[in-house]
């Protein structure tokens, strides 16, 4: 009985120290703590295709309290009474571009008070995924693979790239053989863009095409590789601005060639014209003065019927004298008819040989026919002196040369 009245006594001697417990209804703590989560996680990392909950927590009674995300990427929310955050993903949302692997998405987290405005908090974490299913990125070209185009045409399409488990970092290129002026490729969605140059088919190359193979090789950070290749066949082509200039220069110098020709002509006429007169003078000359000697032979005068004998002899003198003064110019006559030939021939070959439009498929072959008529008629021409100098007009030398006499004395006559 005394031992346990002794116990009695020394309980209740013994002075009491109640620690207090944190309590988030503590009206004391609100007052003195700062809004604050007691759970907080800086980094989440999830699994694709899974379904994941978590419960934040703060210092104070979520009831009086509102939760809100920004920049949240696709799948993941927050009930904004309680602070349950959930994770749900699927694949579609990484297949279609939504979302990557391995990427860190930053998400700004805030608690705001319903009582007082001025009571929030802040903060930011980060949530990144992953898959253990590995599925491999491919690179996709917009162009199917085989083109088939022209020297001077531009080949330009997009180097895709279809983003599996890990992404391409580089995108590498290869050729079957050398070429320049191209855009580079470096990354995916870059625009690939290439114009063979004119003398890209050499001659040597049969049937005048040469087939190219591009390569653009994707490469992962963790060195596998997908290639996507087209193969291009070029076929020899015309530079139709320079051969056009070629064309023109040409016809330029046929038609200056032409103005030439027709002055040396009217030079060549001028002279025939020439003697053709005084030959005729003598001509009328010798033909009165024998018709005059008839006339007075027969006249009743003695010294009349003397110098009617006469006079026929005189007209007889005058034919070597006429030669020796106007010989005939048979060759100056063959050289204006050769020439005169000639003229017509080049202005025949210029109309037959105009361009069909700007992009004449034959402008070379008819450059080359130009070509060779002008040096063939040159060559032929070579002996005969044509003066460059003239100061007639292309329209005064174009109306003497087509002068209805003119034509009509160089017609061929049946």
């Amino acid at each position: 009985m005394f031992k346990k009245f002794v116990y009695l006594c020394l309980i209740i001697n013994v002075p009491i120290h109640i620690l207090a417990q944190v309590n988030p209804t503590d009206s004391s703590l609100e007052q003195t703590d700062t809004l604050r989560i007691i759970n907080f996680n800086p980094h989440f990392i999830q699994h694709v295709d899974s379904v994941n909950v978590y419960q934040f927590r703060i210092n104070r009674d979520n009831s009086g309290y509102y939760w809100y995300l920004k920049n949240a990427p696709v799948g993941l929310n927050i009930n904004k009474d309680n602070g349950v955050l959930t994770f749900k993903y699927a694949k579609n949302y990484f297949l279609s571009g939504k979302l990557q692997y391995d990427v860190p998405y930053p998400v700004n987290l805030t608690v705001h008070s319903l009582l007082n405005k001025s009571e929030k908090m802040d903060t930011t974490f980060t949530i990144s995924f992953y898959n253990t299913e590995i599925i491999p990125s491919k690179v996709k070209l917009s162009v199917p693979g085989i083109l088939n185009i022209e020297e001077g045409e531009n080949v330009s399409f997009k180097v895709q790239c279809e983003t599996g488990s890990f992404p391409f970092e580089n995108i590498l290129f290869s050729s079957s053989i050398p070429i320049r002026n191209y855009s580079a490729v470096k990354a995916c969605n870059d625009d690939f863009s290439w114009i063979p140059d004119f003398d890209f088919v050499k001659p040597t190359d049969s049937a005048g095409i040469k087939i190219v193979t591009l390569s653009f090789i994707g490469v992962t950070k963790f060195g596998s590789a997908d290639t996507a290749s087209v193969k291009i066949t070029i076929k020899n082509s015309i530079d139709y601005a320079v051969a056009k200039a070629e064309y023109e220069l040409t016809r330029k110098n046929i038609q200056t060639y032409i103005l030439q020709l027709k002055y040396a002509f009217l030079q060549l006429d001028r002279q025939l014209k020439k003697v053709k007169t005084t030959r005729t003078a003598f001509d009328l000359t010798s033909a009165t003065t024998a018709l005059s000697g008839t006339i007075l032979s027969n006249s009743g005068s003695e010294g009349e019927q003397n110098t009617g004998r006469i006079l026929p002899s005189v007209g007889v003198a005058l034919v070597p004298l006429k030669e020796a003064t106007a010989p005939a110019k048979t060759v100056e006559q063959n050289q204006a008819s050769m020439i005169r030939g000639f003229i017509r021939r080049l202005e025949y070959v210029l109309n037959d040989n105009s361009l069909a439009g700007d992009k004449d498929p034959f402008v070379i072959q008819k450059t080359n026919k130009l070509k060779d008529e002008l040096k063939q008629i040159q060559v032929q021409l070579i002996d005969i002196p044509i003066d460059i100098s003239s100061t007639m007009t292309e329209k005064q030398l174009n109306d003497y040369f087509n002068n209805p006499k003119v034509n009509k004395k160089y017609r061929i006559k049946r």
